[in-house]
């Protein structure tokens, strides 16, 4: 008698030699960079046992959702699309549906429970993703939520689904030791741990030879990247993030190379002088900042303070002239009264984001807030404190983007613009989006654009001969 597991990969093997698929594959990604970039993962794996792509869920055999926990509204809108999910697999026999990514992890009970859900797999499970997939087929159900201390996926080239070919994220590490006591990425991710630099390095020479433009380091806290392994005529090379950033920066000058997310109090001078010393490492530094209030700080677990943050800008902006700065903010936390929202919106005044991500806070189930602290600020009184910030970035941005009118920058053509036909749109350097007619331009060109007008979210121009 065949093992459990023989069976399983006997459904893993090509139908024919002229037909060598398992079925269509459909993935939506919910949630950060990070997930997107799982999800090119997650293709590649299952591209190489015969499974290929499709982008209409209608015609797909596997439908997967990598998901997002680190806000209730991410979640909900997950447990909407299951009922979707649903219909689908009423309407046409032997569909299959999987939960990945965060939410997988945090409540992979609740989900095996639900009928329509067939798979659960974590972040760290996604090389098992066809084994599990032949298990639904023959027991109904697959699972695999363990997370890992070692698993980079390193050794994985990514199945890029974004269709401009002109933009790629690169994955250096995973996890989060951090602990903020608001967020659930550590328990749904695990532990920090940095990939390969050679892997990274690899990848991107991989990705430029291939057309790709730019690259985006990706990770929860980048600054925290460190690689200890052998190098060339040496026992052992370590490697920090400024390091493996400048390694990548010298794969190509015509590579640019972004990188994202900053953790304030890990962001270091060497860093910044880096960026700095290299022209294709993008003037642009996403710095969440979540509060500009000491005691919601502190209570938040930030390993910062506000002095220290306004600090890090000052630098940021002495190193980097014009280097762009956008952060992430949090309305109404545990206990956060008037005076700290106030201690918010004067930061925000200060330092003059180009951008932000605003959010009300959204208690997570097993997180050190949630355990500890009651979620005491009332829904009305958050809306009207994260209207009111949001009010202010949107002034801060018209200012910021109003200033670089009459200014030149170099931007890297991403495709059409939507603004209407001929028109093309694509990303300055400080990561602000530029649109402009064209000119016989393709993506992945870099052309020199002047700028005519603004608004508060684009930069509009004309191409300068």
């Amino acid at each position: 008698m065949s093992s459990r597991y023989d069976r399983y990969m006997n459904l893993l093997k090509p139908l024919s030699p002229d037909d060598a698929t398992q079925g269509k594959v459909y993935i939506e990604t919910y949630g950060c960079q990070m997930n997107f970039n799982d999800s090119e993962v997650v293709l590649s794996i299952l591209q190489k046992e015969g499974y290929r792509y499709t982008g209409r869920m209608e015609e797909a055999d596997v439908i997967l959702a990598n998901t997002c926990s680190i806000r209730d509204n991410a979640e909900q809108r997950i447990r909407g699309r299951i009922e979707q999910f649903a219909f689908q697999k009423k309407k046409r026999r032997g569909v299959l549906v999987g939960i990945l990514g965060c939410m997988a992890e945090r409540l992979k009970e609740e989900l095996l429970e639900n009928a329509t859900v067939d798979l659960v797999a974590g972040p760290d499970s996604y090389r098992r993703l066809p084994e599990l997939l032949a298990q639904c087929r023959v027991e109904g159900k697959g699972i695999d939520t363990l997370l890992s201390r070692d698993e980079t996926y390193a050794d994985i080239t990514p199945v890029r689904l974004d269709n401009n070919g002109v933009n790629a994220f690169i994955s250096i590490m995973r996890g989060c030791n951090n602990v903020c006591s608001y967020c659930v990425v550590p328990y749904t991710r695990g532990a920090e741990r940095s990939r390969d630099q050679a892997s990274i390095v690899r990848e991107a020479c991989q990705l430029y030879e291939n057309g790709y433009r730019e690259v985006t380091l990706l990770g929860q806290n980048v600054d925290s990247y460190r690689w200890v392994g052998p190098s060339q005529g040496e026992a052992s090379e370590v490697v920090d993030f400024a390091d493996l950033l400048e390694k990548v920066a010298s794969v190509h000058p015509r590579l640019r190379v972004r990188f994202s997310t900053s953790y304030p109090s890990d962001i270091s001078d060497k860093l910044l002088d880096v960026m700095a010393a290299h022209d294709n490492i993008c003037r642009h530094i996403h710095l969440p900042v979540q509060s500009g209030s000491d005691r919601i700080l502190e209570k938040m677990r930030r390993k910062y303070d506000r002095a220290w943050y306004l600090e890090r800008v000052r630098t940021i902006r002495e190193k980097i002239p014009g280097c762009g700065l956008t952060t992430d903010v949090i309305a109404g936390f545990c206990s956060e009264t008037e005076a700290d929202h106030r201690d918010t919106l004067s930061l925000m005044e200060e330092v003059g984001f180009d951008s932000a991500f605003m959010f009300q806070y959204s208690q997570r189930p097993g997180t050190l807030a949630a355990r500890r602290y009651p979620d005491d600020v009332p829904p009305e009184v958050k809306t009207r404190r994260l209207n009111e910030i949001i009010a202010l970035q949107m002034r801060k941005s018209e200012e910021r983007y109003a200033a670089l009118a009459g200014s030149i920058q170099t931007v890297l053509v991403e495709g059409p613009a939507k603004r209407g036909e001929g028109f093309l749109c694509g990303r300055a350097s400080n990561y602000m989006m530029c649109v402009f007619p064209g000119k016989g331009h393709q993506p992945g060109d870099y052309v020199r654009i002047k700028i005519t007008s603004t608004t508060p979210a684009t930069l509009i121009g004309e191409v300068v001969e």
